[in-house]
């Protein structure tokens, strides 16, 4: 069983910057393949970004040039870096975790981006 808890949602102002964390537990975090998905209200959740063990990432249209994932194995925790963050942003932000044929999610974080 992997935990997985995310964090750094909040309320920022358009055109402004958030950075999402996520820890999952485990003692080969490394191996991991780790993604962001959100949720808007009323939509289907959808991939934002992932990134592989060997650090290979990929975006979503809606993220490429404005958010960057990454990780670090150390700590156990994978970032989302989001900026210039418009409304249309405005979501709940799941963390995904991949390890072997297994699948885990956190609870989420809220992230309502207004001015």
């Amino acid at each position: 069983q992997v935990h997985v808890v995310e964090s750094g949602g909040g309320l920022v102002q358009p055109g402004g910057s958030l950075r999402l964390s996520c820890f999952a537990s485990g003692s080969v975090f490394s191996t991991y393949v780790m993604a962001w998905h959100r949720q808007a209200a009323g939509n289907q959740r959808e991939l934002v970004a992932t990134i592989t063990s060997v650090g290979s990432t990929y975006y979503a249209d809606s993220a490429k040039g404005r958010f960057t994932i990454s990780r670090d194995n150390a700590k156990n925790t994978v970032y989302l870096q989001m900026n210039s963050l418009k409304p249309e942003a405005n979501s709940v932000y799941y963390c995904n975790v991949r390890v072997y044929d297994m699948e885990y999610w956190g609870k989420g974080t809220l992230v309502t981006v207004s001015s």
